[in-house]
């Protein structure tokens, strides 16, 4: 069977130019992440901060588990380079005060806070993962979706 080398050169460059428009700009900017969705420019960084006591319940834990999975899954470049920050903090422990006031973090606890390149800071707690538990699939899916959201600006 003899094949085309015209036909070839043409699929092969086809598939260079794809690749060129549609997958490497997505690599070489920094304002998308890894999921694909744009970083708004007002956007200087996100942290997403599981909250717990020295004593947890299999709840507490699930929620920071899936959360760390989550953003390790979703947001590696992110985590890489600053743009998102994810921890676990023991609100029991002195050296953590700061961090707990600053988002008055009363006990176990889904916190995530954006940084606007203006200076200005807000926080929200997100409590509808506390029910999504029960299906690690909906709740990456839902965390993922929420911190896009953050990113994009809304």
């Amino acid at each position: 069977m003899k094949i085309n080398k015209k036909l070839l050169y043409g699929i092969v460059a086809g598939i260079v130019i794809f690749l060129l428009v549609f997958f490497i700009p997505k690599y070489l900017s920094g304002d998308i992440t890894d999921s694909g969705t744009k970083i708004s420019s007002d956007i200087e960084k996100i942290e997403v901060y599981h909250f717990h006591a020295t004593r947890q319940c299999y709840t507490c834990k699930t929620v920071g588990n899936y959360s760390e999975e989550t953003v390790n899954t979703y947001f590696s470049n992110e985590l890489k380079s600053g743009k998102l920050v994810f921890a676990h903090i023991n609100i029991d422990l002195p050296e953590n005060k700061v961090l707990v006031d600053k988002y008055e973090a009363k006990g176990s606890s889904l916190l995530i806070g954006v940084y606007g390149k203006d200076g200005t800071f807000s926080k929200q707690e997100d409590t509808a993962v506390w029910y999504k538990i029960d299906n690690k699939a909906d709740f990456e899916n839902y965390l993922k979706g929420v911190i896009e959201q953050k990113f994009s600006g809304n």
